[in-house]
């Protein structure tokens, strides 16, 4: 992994504890980048005829990473946008549970549209208390993120799994924008019916790409609405036959953006997800110790069996702008200062928050 720090400039002046809010570019995708610019600008239509072309080997490629059939995969600008076409045909009579203080983007949806909803809290309980919703009968969809975005609170994948079988009615949406390059993920095996995804963050694709896996199964729930040329790929004809994923993308698919995301997922298939999630496990456990000795976290974090690499820690605005003298980049949230840790950061960086905020708490 040190070698791989190489390929991202940031990293030489900063300590980058802020994927959560944006992952960064590496050198290899700005090449890849102006490579396409360039043919774009010597090449015009047909440079980007033959990009629109490509756009089913992308759907291949990012169904292969997630073990998805690609005819079930949709390409999306990001998230927030899927999941409002997505929503438009979901018949408004259905009973939703949510988290309390989720990613805006996956309650908003909800609650503009008049939903029935119940909530749980993403704490140490959440997972039986989900259950406790479920086993009384009314609920109808879960829809939550896979990992909190202000905390990194993670929901347990087994439970979701046992969840489906005990209740395989229930339909589970999730957002996996602050998971998805983390670790392995098999979309079929799992308890998850419809996944989404921006792949900015984790997946290190640059911004204006993202994507939808669905399951045959659920398709049926649904009355899709969005619907325009890129429905049908510029033949009319297929009008009366757009299948499921393809109301998901009305629009054209920008070569640029989507071939950033087929870049970005074949350097996270290159270093290995098994190898990122290692990386990412060594990172989490070393900072819950660190942040957990300084009194910095949650007792909802620190009691959980399992979290990711982003933790909320307790301080102010003084806290914040101390860090970022000292180059330490990091991002507001919640009434804390959110860090978060990819598999280009180190232990040893964690040792200098650690040893930043400790010595600063010696002199107050």
């Amino acid at each position: 992994m040190q070698n791989l720090r190489k390929k991202f400039p940031v990293l030489n002046h900063c300590v980058y504890a802020n994927t959560a809010s944006a992952g960064l570019l590496s050198e290899d995708l700005m090449e890849w980048r102006q490579g396409h610019d360039l043919d774009f600008l010597i090449g015009g239509s047909e440079m980007k005829n033959k990009g629109f072309a490509h756009m089913p080997e992308i759907k291949k490629t990012v169904g292969k990473f997630f073990n998805c059939k690609p005819e079930n995969v949709a390409l999306v600008p990001n998230f927030t946008l899927g999941f409002n076409l997505l929503l438009e045909g979901l018949p408004k009579d259905k009973k939703v549970l949510l988290v309390n203080k989720d990613y805006p983007s996956v309650n908003w949806p909800f609650e503009t549209r008049g939903f029935e909803l119940d909530h749980v809290d993403a704490d140490e309980h959440m997972e039986e208390n989900i259950h406790l919703k479920v086993k009384k009968g009314d609920i109808d969809i879960l829809a939550l993120s896979l990992v909190q975005w202000v905390d990194g609170v993670r929901i347990d994948f087994d439970f979701l799994k046992d969840l489906k079988k005990e209740f395989p009615d229930l339909m589970i949406l999730a957002d996996g924008t602050q998971f998805c390059g983390t670790e392995p993920f098999d979309f079929e095996a799992s308890g998850i019916d419809i996944l989404g995804a921006s792949a900015y963050k984790w997946m290190l694709a640059g911004y204006g790409n993202g994507f939808f896996l669905v399951k045959d199964a659920v398709m049926d729930q649904f009355e899709l609405r969005g619907i325009g040329n890129g429905s049908v790929n510029n033949d009319a004809s297929k009008r009366n036959s757009i299948t499921f994923c393809k109301f998901l993308e009305p629009g054209h698919l920008d070569s640029l953006n989507f071939g950033s995301l087929e870049f970005a997922v074949k350097f996270l298939d290159d270093i290995g997800l098994e190898n990122v999630q290692a990386q990412l496990q060594k990172l989490s456990k070393k900072a819950m110790s660190a942040f957990t000795e300084l009194d910095l976290l949650e007792p909802s974090v620190t009691k959980r069996k399992q979290h990711s690499t982003i933790f909320n820690i307790k301080g102010d605005d003084k806290l914040f702008n101390r860090l970022t003298e000292e180059n330490v980049v990091a991002s507001p949230r919640g009434g804390g200062i959110r860090l978060s840790f990819h598999f280009y950061n180190t232990e040893e960086e964690i040792d200098v928050i650690a040893t930043l905020i400790k010595r600063w708490a010696s002199k107050s």
